[in-house]
Parts: structure tokens; C-alpha cells; sequence
């Protein structure tokens, strides 16, 4: 071949080449995954919705739930026994808080008697009169709920010599009472001699000494309320002066003077200071009169 043939043959070998490499550049384009292949900078994570919201606000507190559900069932009254000074109830309720403070309310009944419960869920174990000779019918409230109360009570769950005399309590519907608003209370310290009555947060100190329970026939203590107050001139240890009553009998006596109760009360005596009665607490003319002039439903607490 000349020097023409060779540069021919040069020049297809160029353009051969030229070919291949266009070949490879454009398979490497089109083949599938080339893009992922290429490495990249991370995309950074974007936040939950939650993290980059504003923070989310403090659950509010859980309601207070009304308690127990109303009832208006309608009972034979007449077949309960009465809920008085003289009932000795085996279904009774003893208070089981005797130092829980008081709701600041007295309940009345509406109608001449209504149902009293130990168990709202259940059925009533007593009746309680709107009017009754010997008191016990406003009754303080010591537990405040939508369609319940809980009250203190005259009566015993049993006498001492057979079970628990303690002060006793029970469920009225609020649908059969009247709500009072009463803001005093009675405190009585065995230990420091004192009786304190204390109206809107406010103390009276109306005794610095008084005579209380002697051993074996103590005054009983915890939370009790004004159930009566009257005069007896045939107990001629008062002098004529008041006896406020209290809904709290004797832990340690069935009865007393012949009769079936041993209600515990203020009263006066000429002898009034130190462990000497039979439960009772004895105090100076001023003292009763004062106590005297309390509504009845009055809360009382008695401590050692």
C-alpha cells in the first residue's frame, strides 16, 4: 500500500475509537440505577409534626365525680325503724372518721320522714323524721356529693355491753333534705380544760375548766352534733339552767338513770371541775347559756 492507503487506514482506526467511546459514555447513561449510584449528601430527617409543634399543654385534673348515682325509688317508710336518740340499729353506719372535719352544711328533711341508706347502692336501713320530740332531726353534713349525703346521726349501732356504741352516720338523697349553710363549731380539749366555739374561723373561748367523765364511765370523744336543747327542772343538779344535748351516747353505759339511753350532754353542776361525771360535761351558768343559743345540727368535737 502508499502513504495514501496508510493515513486511510489511520484515520478509521480514529474514528473506530471515537465510536467506542460514545457507545460506553451512552450505556453508562441509560443504565438503570446510574443516578442512585452517585453518591449525594443526606437529606436531613424532618421532624415529627409533634416535636415541632408547640408543646403539647398539661392534662387538666381528672373532675371530681359526683359519687353515687341518684335514686328516686319510692319505699314503705313505715315498715323502717325510726333513726332517734332510742333506735339501736344493727344496719347503722358507726362514723369511721370521728376527726374529719365537717362540710359546713345541715340537712333537714323535706316531708315528714325520709329514707336513710348505709349503702346508697343498697337499699334504706332506717327513717329519718322531720320533727321528733326529743330533737336529732337536722343533722350536720360531713360528706357533700350531686345526689348524696352523708350525716351524722342520733341512735347507736348497738349498746356498749353488745357491740359498737360509737357515733353513728348515714346516706340522705339530696333530693329529700334542705341545705343549711353553718359555719360554727364546738371544740372541746379534755386535756387543756377548754371549750372553744368557733364561728367563721374565728375562736370564742366561753371555758378555761369543766368537769368531764370519770374512768370508768368516760366522755366519749370524735365529732358528735347538738342534737336538743332544753330545760328539765326535774334534774335538780342543773339549777334550772339548759341541757344541750348531743347526738353521742355513753361507750361504756346501755342506759342511765332508767332510762334506755345515756345520751352525753352540756349541762350545769355544782360541781364542775375534774374526772367526776358519769360522761357528761359540767360547766359554769355562763358557759351553758352560751351553748345554749347554738342551732341544733351545731357540729361538736370532743379530744383527750
Amino acid at each position: 500500500m502508499g502513504r495514501t492507503g496508510g493515513r486511510a487506514a489511520w484515520v478509521a482506526a480514529g474514528l473506530a475509537l471515537v465510536l467506542a467511546v460514545g457507545l460506553t459514555l451512552a450505556w453508562v447513561a441509560e443504565r438503570p440505577g446510574a443516578e442512585a449510584s452517585v453518591p449525594r449528601p443526606p437529606v436531613p430527617a424532618i421532624p415529627a409534626a409533634t416535636a415541632i409543634a408547640t408543646p403539647a399543654p398539661t392534662p387538666s385534673a381528672t373532675p371530681t365525680p359526683p359519687g353515687f348515682p341518684a335514686n328516686t325509688a319510692v319505699y314503705d317508710l313505715e315498715a323502717l325503724p325510726s333513726a332517734d336518740v332510742f333506735a339501736v340499729n344493727g344496719s347503722m353506719l358507726v362514723d369511721d372518721a370521728p376527726y374529719a372535719p365537717f362540710a359546713g352544711e345541715t340537712a333537714t328533711p323535706l316531708v315528714d320522714a325520709i329514707p336513710v341508706f348505709a349503702d346508697p347502692l343498697g337499699d334504706p336501713v332506717a327513717r329519718l323524721h322531720r320533727e321528733f320530740v326529743y330533737g336529732g332531726t337536722t343533722v350536720p353534713v360531713v360528706q357533700r356529693q350531686d345526689s348524696w349525703v352523708k350525716v351524722l346521726l342520733p341512735g347507736r349501732q348497738s349498746v356498749p355491753s353488745q357491740g359498737n356504741p360509737g357515733q353513728v352516720a348515714g346516706w340522705l338523697r339530696a333530693q329529700d333534705v334542705a341545705l343549711a349553710p353553718l359555719d360554727t363549731v364546738v371544740e372541746v380539749s379534755i386535756s387543756a380544760r377548754t371549750v372553744d366555739v368557733w364561728r367563721g374561723g374565728s375562736p370564742e373561748r366561753i371555758a378555761g375548766d369543766f368537769a368531764w367523765g370519770r374512768a370508768s364511765t368516760p366522755t366519749p370523744l370524735g365529732r358528735s352534733f347538738v342534737m336538743l336543747v332544753r330545760s328539765d327542772p326535774s334534774l335538780w343538779y342543773t339549777r334550772g339552767h339548759p341541757i344541750v344535748y348531743l347526738s353521742v351516747q355513753s361507750p361504756t353505759l346501755d342506759g342511765f338513770g332508767g332510762s334506755s339511753v345515756a345520751v352525753t350532754a352540756f349541762h350545769y353542776h355544782d360541781d364542775r371541775s375534774g374526772q367526776i361525771s358519769n360522761g357528761c360535761l359540767r360547766l359554769d351558768p355562763a358557759a351553758i347559756e352560751r351553748l345554749a343559743q347554738l342551732p341544733v345540727g351545731t357540729p361538736v368535737f370532743i379530744r383527750a
